[in-house]
């Protein structure tokens, strides 16, 4: 079963690696905190654990949400987010890019799970 979990993430990170979106935020945790504060954002998972300053914008890596879950298929593992979060000079979040995600409790993102709640 490991291995089908492994294999599929290989492939969906290559075909994510493929795809080019332009206009609506790529993914739902983009879509849910595009525009809102980064640090309600930061209040509510953990501080991020650097930044980095480029231009007018500010790129935060964070990590967080762990945890151990049990999965849809009745394991429990280990889980983490890591995500790179791009905010604007009113600290307003403009990007969010996944980095680091597991399957979730109820679907193939844990962090979607996390950070969105749905």
């Amino acid at each position: 079963m490991n291995y089908r979990l492994i294999a599929l993430a290989a492939i969906a990170g290559m075909l994510s690696g493929c795809a080019t979106t332009v206009g609506p935020a790529s993914n739902p945790v983009e879509s849910y905190w595009k525009g809102k504060s980064a640090g309600t954002f930061f209040a509510r998972f953990a501080p991020p654990v650097s930044d980095t300053e480029v231009g007018s914008q500010t790129i935060y890596n964070w990590r967080g949400g762990y945890n151990r879950i049990k999965t849809q298929d009745g394991r429990s593992m280990r889980v983490s987010c890591s995500a790179q979060i791009t905010a604007d000079a009113d600290y307003r979040i403009q990007q969010i890019r996944i980095v680091a995600d597991r399957p979730g409790a109820r679907g193939p993102s844990y962090c979607a799970e996390l950070l969105v709640g749905e």
